[in-house]
């Protein structure tokens, strides 16, 4: 009898204690503080080792990519925009999320109301806590006049960190998102709407997937000498950026959202990738001299950042090298840009630039093995068709989120590309 009494007193005791403990999870108070000092530029950086530290797909990011976002010095769009960020700390001293909101007053013209962006989002499993962080975002974006926000996006161009991770549990790309699974519960029971998928293509270097009607598209143009098709020379970097320019300001100009690109611009980016520039992977097509169409590739830096852990100090530039340069870890390559301009579309130009690219990658003492493509989003289905005639298929799906400000205002998606 006392020991059955004992038992039931122990069993009383772990129930109040289970009790007592979700209690305080439910009375947990959190704070927001601004990130405007070394303490919590560092909590801000270091939150998501803690959250993914399980989960062995997520890459940490080097800590200088996430910086240079938020460096007027280093990020342009600061010249007709404005960041902030914050934390969430919980009434124990510990961090429990992270956000950032941004507004580009020079894009918000795109949009039917003036758009801000939140993203850089992260945070423990609580919807009270993910709530005031979007709270944040939303009431510094209303007071500078906004009337939407998208979200998660970057404060920068749309390949870098834009939008949330919902299927493809595989390791990210370079400067891309990995969320964790319950991130879109969080948003949507806020009220955040779907506004597009983004599609992240993969393949691998094989002929087999590469259907036939791109061989014959090929073959049509190598028989016409109005056309060539030709690898970048890094030797010649001001020339490519002319012809990047040409190709990226007529192909990409009925996209939404898409400023144009300038020569320096152009350039700035040749010479940040010169480094890693693999002259094999950049692949520009001609008629006449009039650049038409590129194919623009870098090899996936994430296989390299995956043992840096986050630092891009002195060492670990020597130790960037040393795996980039002699153990070659690098085996898949990233694709940033694939496009015809406009009047060149149907013609074949895709099909030469792949066949071009194949006639050296399919050799078996090539590095790269297989492609990820730069992320298309669903209301493109031209290039949903275009890649996947090369034999890609979607591995990984984010969606790009918008909140209306006035609830009675309904999310519409973006135009379609024809």
């Amino acid at each position: 009898m006392d020991g059955s009494l004992r038992g039931l007193k122990m069993s009383l005791f772990f129930i109040f204690a289970a009790l007592t403990l979700w209690s305080k999870q439910i009375d947990m108070k959190y704070v927001i503080i601004e990130v405007n000092d070394k303490t919590s530029q560092k909590e801000f950086l270091t939150l998501p080792i803690r959250l993914y530290k399980n989960n062995p797909n997520w890459i940490r990011p080097l800590d200088i990519d996430v910086e240079n976002v938020f460096n007027p010095k280093t990020n342009k769009h600061f010249r007709n925009g404005e960041a902030i960020r914050w934390i969430l700390k919980s009434s124990s001293g510990e961090t429990a999320g992270r956000v950032a909101a941004f507004v580009d007053y020079s894009a918000i013209k795109s949009n039917a109301q003036p758009t801000g962006g939140m993203g850089f989002f992260e945070c423990i499993h609580c919807q009270t806590a993910a709530d005031m962080l979007f709270d944040a975002c939303r009431n510094w974006l209303m007071a500078k006049g906004m009337e939407a926000m998208d979200g998660p996006i970057n404060f920068g161009t749309r390949e870098h960190w834009w939008g949330l991770l919902i299927k493809g549990e595989y390791e990210p790309n370079y400067c891309t998102v990995y969320s964790l699974p319950y991130y879109p519960e969080l948003f949507e029971h806020y009220g955040f709407k779907e506004y597009f998928q983004q599609l992240t293509y993969h393949m691998p270097v094989s002929a087999d997937r590469i259907e036939p009607v791109v061989w014959e598209k090929a073959k049509r143009i190598a028989q016409n000498p109005e056309y060539r098709v030709e690898c970048i020379s890094r030797n010649n970097l001001q020339k490519y950026a002319d012809d990047f320019v040409a190709i990226f300001n007529r192909g990409w100009e009925k996209f939404a959202g898409v400023p144009k690109m300038s020569r320096a611009h152009a350039l700035a980016l040749l010479k940040t990738i010169k480094p890693i520039l693999d002259e094999r992977l950049i692949i520009f097509a001609y008629h006449l001299n009039d650049p038409i169409g590129m194919l623009v590739m870098v090899p996936d830096l994430n296989q390299v950042v995956k043992h840096l852990n986050g630092k891009l100090n002195f060492w670990g530039k020597l130790r960037l090298l040393y795996l980039l340069r002699v153990k070659k870890v690098c085996t898949r390559a990233l694709g940033l840009v694939y496009g015809v301009v406009p009047q060149y579309q149907g013609k074949g130009i895709d099909g030469a630039l792949i066949a071009h690219f194949a006639s050296y990658a399919l050799k078996d003492d090539y590095p790269y093995r297989e492609i990820e493509m730069n992320w298309i989003g669903d209301f493109n289905p031209t290039m949903q068709k275009l890649v996947e005639q090369i034999g890609a298929e979607v591995r990984k799906v984010h969606v790009t989120y918008r909140y209306m400000f006035d609830p009675n205002r309904v999310v519409t998606p973006p135009d379609r590309v024809s």
